[in-house]
């Protein structure tokens, strides 16, 4: 389910904020049923991995009262999600804001999900995804 991809996703791009090591990347993904699943999880890490710069740049822009380094890694690692979603899988935009802002739910704070629903509305307006 493309949920449950997602979500694999969300974990590895939360791990890549920290480290770079890629070791255990298949295991988690051929944890999926589906061979579509596991892909759209690998393109979903590769996009973000491929992208960073980009990424940073656009959610430090549009962040207001903060600092990217002070962004919760978690939210940020959403945010991200969402982005490389809509920018490089055309998920439409609606969409991933709303998966995001559900993961958000379940693995962030009680305040998250309204922050990651601003700055990523934000972003899609000013940056016209």
């Amino acid at each position: 389910m493309r949920k449950d991809a997602r979500s694999k996703a969300f974990s590895l791009i939360f791990e890549r904020l920290f480290t770079n090591c890629d070791q255990y990347d298949n295991e988690i993904i051929d944890q999926l049923k589906k061979i579509e699943d596991r892909q759209f999880c690998r393109d979903l890490v590769a996009s973000f991995e491929e992208n960073q710069a980009w990424l940073q740049q656009t959610v430090n822009a549009h962040l207001t009262g903060y600092e990217l380094d002070r962004v919760y890694k978690v939210d940020l690692a959403l945010i991200y999600t969402a982005l490389c979603e809509m920018k490089y899988l055309a998920t439409p935009k609606q969409v991933a804001i709303n998966e995001a802002v559900e993961l958000a739910k379940v693995y962030s704070t009680e305040k998250s999900p309204k922050f990651i629903n601003g700055v990523l509305s934000k972003i899609v307006k000013d940056e016209c995804l």
